[in-house]
């Protein structure tokens, strides 16, 4: 089997791993570019939303590179992502691609069609469910050492001496990760990319901001889709911290879900799932002002119903919670220079805040 995926963000190292060592020709999707969203929006119904469109520009691109088997996840609820698979699934079909396409739904509700699925890619190459578990905690592995590593990117970029340095570090660390074959290596890959991060030179000496960046899943976890807005932000002195990533979001689905916590401190803003990440994105704003951050940013597709929702609630969460929300719409026709001015401005706005705070702390203390 010659066995392709949707790519989003880093993932796609520790799910080249994984297939390869299941004994199938990976087949690894380009990333997302100007031509993979040409060849989405041509093909793509006009009021899908981006992550659709730039899916349907992967898979074909991956199609094209040879791949007979499409991996991509399911979903549930009102979000429409969950009809994604078997929208593309005919769109493809059309085309003219002879390919077949497993949707895996959340084990957790569908562990039955999960497991059938399963044993149409371990049955060709005659995997044992024994080996299957081994390969799959290998990748699992390297996943985390792939999320450790980006999360302490983001730490450490705003105090780069040297704008770009920590993204130059960071490529190397994904080359090292990406060589990485067994356990062993995959845990040396870790110590010596953390070393390589933390040898970028810093000024330590910076209080930079702290920003929480939620929103739609997809277009949180591919810079294609953000405009690499954790990048832009850390090169403007403000550290980022992500409410999702790929890791978090495969525990909550696979295994047991965890984000109780974050809907109960959604719940005086919303009472019930709205599909998506839309109660996400209102819990997870209501956790980062308890937690002392400076501000937070929105990312949602343009059309995206939960996210549209939470958009909705989020100035009274702002007002209740006294922290700035900036909201950001991303489709085709997003520019990355208009964002860069829409953050720049935000930015600007929390030092401003942050200096009025600082000033009333100063006067009532007598400091």
């Amino acid at each position: 089997m010659k066995v392709s995926f949707p790519r989003m963000g880093t993932s796609y190292i520790a799910f080249k791993h994984l297939i390869e060592h299941l004994g199938h020709e990976c087949v690894v999707p380009p990333a997302p570019s100007s031509k993979t969203l040409n060849l989405g929006v041509k093909y793509s119904p006009e009021f899908a939303c981006i992550p659709f469109k730039v899916l349907t520009g992967t898979y074909i691109e991956a199609l094209e590179m040879g791949a007979d088997t499409l991996i991509t996840s399911g979903g549930v609820g009102p979000c429409r992502a969950g009809l994604y698979g078997m929208l593309h699934q005919k769109i493809l079909k059309n085309l003219g691609y002879d390919f077949e396409m497993l949707v895996f739904e959340p084990p957790l509700l569908y562990l039955v069609d999960f497991v059938t699925k399963l044993r149409k890619i371990l049955k060709p190459a005659k995997i044992s469910w024994r080996r299957f578990y081994k390969e799959l905690k290998a990748a699992w592995q390297k996943l985390m050492v792939l999320d450790d590593v980006e999360i302490l990117s983001h730490q450490i970029r705003p105090y780069e001496l040297h704008k770009g340095s920590t993204t130059i570090a960071f490529n190397k660390c994904l080359a090292l990760i990406d060589r990485a074959d067994s356990p062993d290596e995959i845990a040396r890959s870790k110590e010596e990319c953390i070393e390589i991060l933390n040898s970028v030179p810093q000024d330590k000496s910076r209080k930079p901001l702290r920003v929480g960046i939620i929103g739609e899943i997809y277009v949180v976890l591919e810079p294609f889709m953000n405009l690499e807005i954790e990048k832009t932000l850390g090169e403007l002195g403000v550290s980022t911290h992500r409410s999702i990533y790929l890791t978090q979001w495969a525990r909550n689905n696979t295994i047991i879900n965890t984000e109780g916590g974050i809907r109960k401190a959604a719940y005086p803003y919303l009472k019930r799932m709205i599909g998506g990440h839309g109660i996400n994105s209102l819990g997870e704003t209501v956790l980062y002002a308890k937690n002392g951050f400076d501000g937070v940013v929105q990312i949602a597709p343009f059309t995206c119903i939960p996210e549209i929702v939470a958009k909705s609630i989020l100035p009274r969460v702002s007002k209740d919670l006294n922290i700035p929300v900036l909201s950001l719409t991303i489709d085709e026709q997003t520019g990355k220079a208009g964002l860069q001015t829409r953050l720049e401005a935000f930015v600007d706005l929390l030092q401003q805040k942050r200096m009025m705070e600082e000033n009333v702390y100063a006067r009532f203390s007598g400091n």
